[in-house]
């Protein structure tokens, strides 16, 4: 790969990253701890991630289970929980708390692969901006050192990488949608 081609895969591959990091947090029927990674509890003052101030654990296909090391700690999670886009009650034992998350409904499954869609197109911008903003780029470098046919050349690298990025995007919003609508 050429290496004036290289930051741009590097930012590409990024926008991947964070599709997929995206799509983690989108729950599908089942009881994914990524659903509270982006979720903050107030721990001495600093917002930290749940799964720094406890066990999180998958005791069954739709249970998360999150056992904090401080008691007191269960007041603040069971809030973290309550003001988030979750959407699920916690349920309080008084040592650990337990999400119980219930089937989706045929309606929200749609909304849900709506919004994997979403996610997906707003991912393909990202990676034609990328493109737009590499092609530009290499249009003032004619003006320096390089010949057309080279700045061409790397035009066409270019979109064979968004192309190929392009496909992934697809792949993993097919595969997100699947895992959505299996019942």
């Amino acid at each position: 790969m050429n290496e004036r081609i290289k930051p741009y895969d590097e930012k590409m591959k990024k926008a991947i990253d964070f599709l997929e990091t995206d799509y983690a947090t989108i729950r599908a029927g089942r009881a994914n701890p990524h659903v509270l990674d982006k979720l903050r509890v107030d721990y001495y003052g600093t917002p930290t991630p749940i799964q720094q101030v406890g066990n999180v654990t998958v005791p069954e296909a739709r249970i998360i289970q999150i056992a904090p090391w401080e008691k007191s700690l269960l007041k603040e999670i069971e809030k973290a929980i309550l003001t988030s886009d979750i959407g699920i009650n916690p349920s309080n034992d008084g040592s650990v708390i337990r999400l119980v998350f219930p089937e989706l409904t045929e309606e929200r499954r749609k909304d849900l692969a709506k919004e994997v869609k979403k996610k997906a197109e707003d991912g393909k911008v990202a990676i034609r901006n990328i493109r737009r903003d590499g092609n530009d780029a290499f249009k003032k470098l004619v003006k320096t050192d390089v010949s057309e046919d080279e700045v061409k050349s790397l035009e066409e690298e270019l979109q064979k990488l968004t192309d190929k990025y392009i496909k992934d995007i697809d792949g993993l919003m097919e595969a997100k949608t699947k895992e959505i609508m299996t019942v």
